[in-house]
């Protein structure tokens, strides 16, 4: 009895020292996890630490600023335009100067016509002369006509010879042939008269359309040749702004859009506009495409040829 009593506090007390070392044991331990090999070549390496994103050249549109972006271009009128001279002459008289403000068909400068005009008071008798002559042949074939249908009727009644008959056929034949001849010479006069007409017309320099004179060219007694350019007109409305934009920036300037127009000659100026144009193909060389816009109410500062600085208002 006693043997077994200390056999079980001998079992009891070695359970006692062993507890400690595994509750102990236990507290420090950690599951097991089971590593995974992973390969070099599943893993992609870059060349760079940091790579950035490639953006295209497109994707600059996203940074365009209407309100920032400025361009410029030269004011223009829609009618411009060399006036040349149309014959070889001298100069007489000289109408207008650098300046002055034209109309439609006003005389600018005068050439020497009297020569031209001696020839159409010639040309004018010689139409006159040949109009008479035709007008004498035409009365002469009318009678001639006349004679011929008392010819074919006394001819029919055996009254008169073929022989006569021909003869009133043979002058009418020729007073025919007379007529025709004389209106040739009507007709060819008449055009020379034409032409000598043209030319003295052409004596006098003239205004195409109402605008300002912005060049002059010539002087009195100056011999000119046809073809000098001898004044340049422009009209002064409407006026028109000429500019550029990038490709990037198109989608800012349709149609009607409202513009701002600005000038170094004159700083408190702020001229407004609209887009009235758009050019619909894009140059590759430059990227950009240009634009037309139309000057609303222009102020009397501004001058075709100015350049302007053109800004997009919202």
């Amino acid at each position: 009895m006693k043997h077994a009593l200390s056999s079980r506090l001998s079992f009891w007390s070695a359970c006692a020292a062993v507890a400690p070392i595994l509750l102990l044991s236990g507290c420090h331990t950690q599951p097991a996890v089971q590593a995974t090999p992973v390969s070099a070549a599943s893993v992609p390496v870059s060349s760079e630490p940091n790579p950035q994103p490639v953006t295209s050249p497109k994707d600059s549109s996203d940074a365009f600023d209407s309100k920032t972006f400025t361009t410029t271009g030269p004011l223009v009128a829609e009618q411009q335009a060399d006036i040349a001279a149309e014959r070889d002459g001298r100069v007489v008289s000289v109408a207008v100067q650098i300046g002055d403000h034209v109309q439609t068909g006003q005389v600018l400068a005068t050439l020497d016509d009297r020569a031209l005009r001696s020839v159409c008071d010639s040309q004018k008798a010689k139409v006159a002369s040949l109009q008479a002559q035709v007008h004498e042949w035409e009365s002469e074939q009318k009678v001639e006509e006349a004679d011929l249908r008392r010819a074919d009727i006394m001819r029919t009644e055996k009254i008169r010879s073929e022989e006569d008959w021909e003869h009133v056929k043979f002058r009418l034949d020729e007073t025919m042939a007379e007529v025709a001849r004389y209106r040739a010479d009507e007709a060819a006069a008449e055009a020379d008269l034409q032409f000598a007409n043209l030319q003295l017309e052409q004596s006098q320099i003239v205004a195409p359309f109402s605008g300002v004179v912005g060049r002059s060219s010539l002087r009195l007694s100056q011999e000119v040749k046809k073809g000098d350019v001898l004044f340049w007109i422009t009209a002064e409305a409407p006026l028109r702004v000429l500019f550029t934009v990038p490709e990037s920036a198109m989608a800012a300037f349709p149609t009607g859009a409202p513009l701002e127009l600005t000038t170094a000659d004159y700083p408190q100026l702020h001229q407004q506009a609209s887009v009235l144009r758009v050019s619909p193909v894009v140059d590759p060389a430059s990227e950009s495409l240009q634009v037309i816009g139309s000057v609303v109410r222009p102020s009397p500062l501004l001058k075709p040829g100015m350049t302007m600085q053109v800004r997009r208002t919202q």
